[in-house]
């Protein structure tokens, strides 16, 4: 049996998957095997997927009808072999001795679960490097539940850098615990957050690197980058859904804003979001719907509950002029940066 299973959703990847799969097959650490999802995908990455995996006998592949990327994980996970079990999208890479990097630093300190690192690449090839979870060193249940666990519910807001993102992929995950607690991935949007949190209640100990593990591959075709029309209803589905752990896992009790927070954080994308270059409404129509965002009743409450102080420049004015209603403003400053992008 493999120590480490990789589990890859591949859907309209043919441009760029093998970049992902040669810098999972030439890890430095070699006990693992790749698992290709073909998530229904209409181009040619099915039969990619069944050509690497001809050429390495590490490679399996599982042909499905598409469901997202939550379904696709899901099916990796029911299917891996690994007593560990890491994550990656197929446009994105690891550096060679990610896997190494993450196994040496979980065995060494006796931990169920490792984490790291990555780089943000942006198309034109520039990176720049971003911190994992929390500093390099090995942490317990209490140090994990206040650095991971309460960030995730409800410290959503604060400069880059500050707010811990959901990325499942710069993580080297237990199986044990994942199958003993029923885990699953929910969704098609913000899966990684709730999968994350719910993950990280019952993760015992964390070692973590400083270490890059992966490289973020800023691609504006994802999910995460281009205009969602449905956006609010996904939203509306992930709060229930993080409701319903909260709940279970007796969350929030020293954080009793944590839903108000968590929806200023939503509501900054979902204006985002309207005013994308890629929503071809018109401007009118994008002001129109970011009220209507707004004066929701969760939406409205958070408003009034939480002013937001302290976040990245963009996300302040933002924030300041969602405050004060001024939706025309709003809609020249993201027309300006339109035009810019």
């Amino acid at each position: 049996m493999p120590e480490i299973s990789v589990i890859v959703p591949v859907y309209r990847a043919e441009s760029f998957l093998r970049k992902c799969t040669d810098s999972i097959l030439n890890q430095t650490f070699q006990d693992l095997e790749l698992l290709l999802i073909d998530d229904g995908s209409p181009d040619h990455s099915g039969a990619l997927c069944d050509q690497i995996a001809k050429e390495d006998p590490r490679v399996r592949v599982f042909h499905k009808d598409n469901g997202g990327v939550s379904s696709a994980r899901n099916l990796g996970m029911t299917q891996a072999n690994g007593q560990y079990f890491a994550f990656a999208d197929s446009d994105d890479w690891l550096p060679p001795d990610a896997l190494e990097t993450l196994y040496t630093a979980l065995t060494a300190a006796g931990a169920d679960t490792a984490g790291g690192g990555h780089w943000r690449v942006e198309q034109d090839g520039r990176r720049e490097a971003e911190p994992g979870a929390l500093p390099q060193g090995v942490y317990g249940c209490e140090e994990i539940r206040k650095g991971i666990v309460d960030r995730l519910l409800g410290q959503r807001l604060g400069k880059p850098g500050e707010v811990l993102n959901g990325f499942v992929w710069r993580f080297l995950f237990s199986r044990s615990v994942i199958q003993n607690h029923g885990m699953h991935f929910l969704g098609a949007y913000l899966e990684d957050e709730l999968f994350l949190l719910e993950y990280f209640c019952y993760a015992n100990k964390l070692a973590m690197t400083d270490k890059a593990v992966y490289h973020y591959l800023q691609n504006p075709a994802s999910v995460t980058r281009r205009y969602l029309p449905d956006y609010m209803q996904t939203f509306h589905t992930f709060m229930k859904a993080k409701e319903a752990l909260a709940q279970r896992l007796e969350l929030g009790r020293d954080q009793p804003l944590w839903r108000e927070n968590s929806c200023w954080a939503g509501l900054l994308i979902a204006v985002g979001n309207e005013f994308a270059a890629s929503n071809a409404a018109p401007l009118a129509e994008k002001r129109r719907r970011v009220r209507g965002i707004c004066q929701l009743p969760e939406m409205a409450s958070a408003i009034r509950q939480i002013h937001p102080e302290g976040l990245g420049r963009n996300k302040q004015i933002v924030a300041d002029l969602i405050r004060r209603r001024q939706y025309l403003a709003l809609s020249m400053l993201y027309g300006l940066k339109n035009r810019k992008g």
